[in-house]
């Protein structure tokens, strides 16, 4: 087993570390070139979110097949030919011309960047001593969050400079002359173990099933659903006059994400000190009141929403994540990649949801679409919360 801080083990976190950071560099570039993509394509703002839903879509049917596939063919194929047939898509995607050409090849990438996450923490497991596993994952989720925030902010600056296929064609180039080393930096799987024929459907069934699972599943795909798309419509909002915000500025609007960073850093303490739902209910709650800002209209007052939303999401998506692994007492990967589907899911519905309400009432109406999920989603913990405490009691 590989230990902590060993060469070893520095070469595997740092590996796996980077190849996070460049399937979500290369997931979420297309969420500031939305308004470009609009107009250069000439559709609707509902239409331009799929290029980014599409690629979430993909991602969410990709993580349970990949995961079979991995348990099947072992973990560092999978891994790595997954990321590359990822990255030579986003070259391709950078020289299509019509959009219906756009969208398949986006749900196509998705489907293929799945390989990575849907196989990583299981590798870690088996490859890693427990000490190691735990501040392994940490630094792999913080790899995962700075992915997504640098394909936003570089796809939003390198768009402004040559336009969205630019974008695609420098980030997806660049993350293949990253991808080289992780053929030597990851070590190969020494612990790995072919799963048995079957077993994997029949767990997937019960994790289904617990009522202690689903509604996590679904306040993860639920609050993750509004929280991403609110961004798309906050950039639509900024595009247009009398803003007029360029594609630049727009990717720095996702430097917002990084209250989220802190929020992830401290909800293990939270939840210690307050317990996991109250500590879960206490976000949702504080993303309903950051929302205020959206009926403002004003710069300042929505950069303020999105601050807090962050911080709020993050927070809610850590104790929902902690909640999954600590419910289940077998088949814990299976139990994770189930919420990352719901949790996927989620982003790809999230345009679709809003879109009636930005079109009733622009980001105003999109505050409106948020709260009505945010209460089902309250109401989904408290109900969670009660059962809980009934097994509890059972036991």
């Amino acid at each position: 087993m590989i230990d902590l801080k060993s060469p070893l083990w520095w070469r595997a976190t740092l590996a796996l570390g980077l190849g996070s950071m460049l399937v979500f560099i290369n997931l979420y570039i297309a969420q500031p070139l939305l308004p470009m993509l609009a107009s250069d394509f000439e559709v609707s703002a509902l239409s331009a979110s799929w290029v980014l839903s599409v690629a979430t879509l993909g991602l969410a049917l990709g993580l349970l097949f990949w995961a079979q596939m991995a348990d099947k063919y072992g973990r560092k194929s999978v891994m790595l030919g997954c990321l590359l047939v990822a990255l030579v898509l986003g070259l391709i995607i950078a020289q299509l011309t019509h959009f219906n050409s756009l969208l398949v090849a986006r749900g196509v990438q998705g489907f293929f960047l799945a390989g990575l996450p849907a196989t990583a923490v299981a590798y870690m497991s088996e490859e890693f001593t427990p000490k190691a596993l735990v501040t392994s994952i940490g630094i792999y989720i913080a790899a995962n969050s700075l992915g997504g925030i640098a394909g936003r902010v570089l796809g939003g600056l390198l768009a402004q400079w040559g336009g969205w296929q630019v974008s695609f064609m420098v980030l997806a180039g660049g993350s293949l002359l990253l991808w080289l080393p992780l053929l030597k930096w990851l070590p190969a799987s020494q612990h790995f173990a072919p799963a048995n024929k079957g077993q994997g459907a029949s767990a997937l069934l019960s994790h289904i099933k617990n009522p202690l699972l689903w509604p996590i599943y679904l306040v993860g795909g639920l609050n993750f659903m509004v929280f991403l798309n609110q961004y798309t419509y906050v950039a639509f909002y900024f595009s247009a006059p009398p803003i007029n915000m360029a594609s630049a500025a727009l990717g720095l609007l996702f430097l917002t994400y990084l209250t989220g960073t802190v929020a992830s850093s401290i909800s293990g303490w939270l939840v210690n000190r307050f317990g996991v739902f109250q500590t879960l209910l206490a976000a949702i709650v504080i993303m309903a009141v950051g929302n205020l800002g959206l009926l403002s209209g004003r710069l300042p007052l929505i950069l303020l929403t999105l601050l807090i939303d962050s911080f709020a999401f993050f927070l809610a998506h850590a104790c929902a994540s902690s909640w999954v692994g600590r419910s289940v007492k077998s088949n814990r990967a299976l139990a994770s990649s189930l919420y990352l589907v719901f949790y996927y899911l989620g982003a790809s519905l999230g345009g679709l949801y809003l879109y009636p309400f930005w079109e009733q009432g622009r980001l105003a109406g999109v505050a409106v679409g948020m709260w009505l999920v945010l209460f089902l989603t309250a109401g989904l913990t408290l109900h969670l919360k009660k059962r809980s405490e009934r097994a509890e009691a059972r036991a």
